[in-house]
């Protein structure tokens, strides 16, 4: 006589839940360290500008001359004397040894349109005044380079005649001794930055002609 082996048979719904366990155990098993994840690069959303995953600190970035999406004044302009608008922000987090500035439009016609590129400014600094020099080295080892109008320093809005454009100041904390020289583009920069951004603040405002 035949013996039969006896087999449990689990109900459908149980032996379901179990698939799903072991397959959700397998990814997590498969998964980067969280050191890994802590370390990787993201986009900045309005200007592609790299920042390090995860770690990358808030820092409130604020002007006198305007407050956050509102019109900038005329004499910051080129349709004004062009001066650079004064900028002030907080303490940054502990490990900062510069700061960077970079401040674009995104409506431009032909593509985001740079405005200003300003690096190496000494971690002990909390503002720019009015009105910065258009040199490419300044006299405390702050650092300016190429805006889209081709020139060093400082390049006001003078956008067509039409709708108002927006105008982004993107404020950096970096951390380290980062590859810097006088004159750098906004693409030299924000490679120099990757891996360096500690913390980040950000002032927009608005021009129409």
């Amino acid at each position: 006589m035949k013996h039969r082996t006896a087999v449990a048979v689990l109900p459908r719904h149980r032996l379901h839940g179990l698939i799903a366990f072991a397959v959700l155990s397998l990814l997590v098993a498969c998964g980067k360290p969280s050191s890994q994840q802590d370390n990787t690069i993201r986009q900045d959303a309005q200007g592609g500008d790299a920042v390090k995953g995860g770690q990358v600190m808030s820092l409130a970035l604020s002007s006198p001359s305007f407050a956050e999406g509102q019109p900038i004044p005329k004499k910051h302009t080129g349709e004004g004397p062009d001066l650079s608008p004064p900028l002030a922000w907080g303490d940054p987090p502990a490990g900062t040894h510069g700061f960077a500035l970079i401040a674009d439009d995104p409506d431009a016609p032909v593509g985001t349109w740079v405005h200003w590129v300003i690096y190496g400014i000494p971690s002990a600094t909390r503002a720019l005044p009015e009105g910065m020099p258009a040199n490419a080295t300044l006299a405390d080892g702050t650092m300016q380079g190429k805006s889209d109008f081709g020139t060093i320093g400082y390049g006001g809005p003078m956008p067509p005649p039409g709708k108002p454009h927006r105008y982004f100041f993107k404020f950096y904390a970096l951390d380290g001794q980062l590859e810097l020289v006088p004159g750098m583009s906004k693409k030299a920069l924000v490679k120099a930055m990757e891996g360096h951004i500690l913390a980040e603040g950000q002032l927009m405002g608005t021009y129409k002609r």
